[in-house]
């Protein structure tokens, strides 16, 4: 029991609680929370005016605070008032926190709000929140991620009314999707330029059945989440197989910076398989890692659209990015910078940018590694067939 510790030292609840003993015997409570390799210990108060089970509700809004990127301390200096919406989101994430089904339910909640709601609402009061704030949000992935924009608006609507009942604001409009004029869904065909989630693994396993190099660059697209020219154009000196890295050049980039792509095994293993068809150049010609068979130079576009034809995918390589960038929101606790990273976009926000610095490695090879076992089927992952196609 707490009551029953008196040497000085420090004891451990768990998930970064601590109570400190000090030589006077007094007792204070501390979590220890890290960001972006960033430690620090934060004091929740003096013991026995702070009990266990306050000191661990605490520490939990703590926690949801430094994952919601804010400063704990500097939020205990802000004067009491009206929080901002990321104040807000933070907070109410807490109070969920014992009713997620798992950790990674947990940080998918806070995630998707911050790669999607936080940047155009974040800073706002959250008593000034409005509907066509809301719209604007979920129009930027309102036709290219619907489930995650689904979510996005759930827990965005989850958030205002909980702060009425805070007293926060006023009230809250109605925020359904018609009350929002968010525009109908597109016609089948483009809605689903991009395979949902679940169909990935098995859409892989049919393309596997095939042969050729229009194949194996499909799949080398798919496991890593790059652009179609930039897996056309690939060439052998671009990659190290031993390290499990891609480098590609900065003149074949869409922001004109070279980009590192980490290789999963899975994707090792098509580059690999890749060997069989690379052909003797002359000097001066690319040596392409999958050229055509039919000119020895770059396979066109087409050939990947009429393979995906071909499979009856009713999808575009490109959509196998949204692919791929909805299921790192959705079904990993990976921070929305290093997705954004992985897929190479340019960022906007200056003081974002100079936040992703570095251009996060190890966590992108982690991430890819996952995507890697996910895509393949290697990891648990349901088989499911292309809808509408058997």
């Amino acid at each position: 029991m707490v009551e029953a510790l008196s040497e000085p030292g420090r004891y451990g609840d768990g998930r970064g609680l601590f109570l400190v003993v000090r030589a006077g015997g007094s007792k204070q409570w501390i979590v220890r929370v890290q960001k972006a390799g960033r430690r620090r210990d934060i004091g929740l108060g003096g013991y026995p005016k702070v009990k266990l089970a306050d000191a661990r509700k605490r520490a939990d809004a703590i926690r949801s605070q430094v994952e919601a990127g804010l400063d704990p301390v500097a939020e205990r200096r802000r004067a009491a008032g009206v929080p901002s919406f990321r104040q807000a989101a933070a907070i109410r994430h807490a109070e969920l926190a014992p009713t997620f089904r798992n950790a990674k339910h947990r940080a998918q909640w806070l995630s998707s709000l911050e790669a999607h709601a936080f940047p155009h609402i974040g800073e706002l009061g959250v008593d000034a929140v409005t509907a066509p704030h809301v719209r604007d949000a979920l129009l930027a992935i309102w036709h290219d991620r619907p489930e995650t924009a689904r979510r996005v608006h759930q827990r965005i609507v989850d958030v205002l009314v909980w702060s009425k009942s805070k007293g926060w604001r006023a009230d809250v409009p109605l925020m359904t999707v018609k009350a929002l004029s968010l525009p109908r869904a597109r016609p089948a065909v483009r809605h689903h330029a991009a395979l949902p989630i679940d169909e990935v693994p098995g859409f892989i396993a049919r393309l596997r059945a095939r042969e050729g190099v229009s194949r194996l660059a499909l799949e080398a697209l798919i496991l890593t989440a790059a652009r179609s020219g930039e897996i056309r154009g690939a060439t052998w000196d671009e990659v190290d197989l031993e390290a499990g890295l891609w480098t590609v050049p900065a003149a074949r980039m869409k922001a004109k910076r070279p980009h590192v792509v980490p290789l999963s095994p899975q994707a090792v293993d098509v580059f690999e398989r890749a060997r069989r068809y690379r052909r003797a150049v002359r000097p001066g010609e690319p040596d392409l890692l999958f050229p055509s068979p039919m000119s020895g130079g770059p396979l066109s576009d087409m050939a990947l659209t009429k393979l995906l034809r071909d499979l009856g995918a009713g999808v575009t390589a490109h959509g196998f990015r949204s692919s791929f960038r909805d299921w790192a929101a959705e079904r990993t606790a990976f921070p929305a910078e290093v997705a954004e990273m992985a897929l190479a976009h340019a960022i906007a926000n200056r003081t974002e940018a100079a936040y992703r610095r570095g251009d996060l490695l190890a966590k992108r090879r982690e991430l890819m590694a996952a995507w890697g076992r996910f895509a393949s089927g290697q990891d648990g992952a349901t088989l499911l067939p292309i809808r509408g196609r058997g």
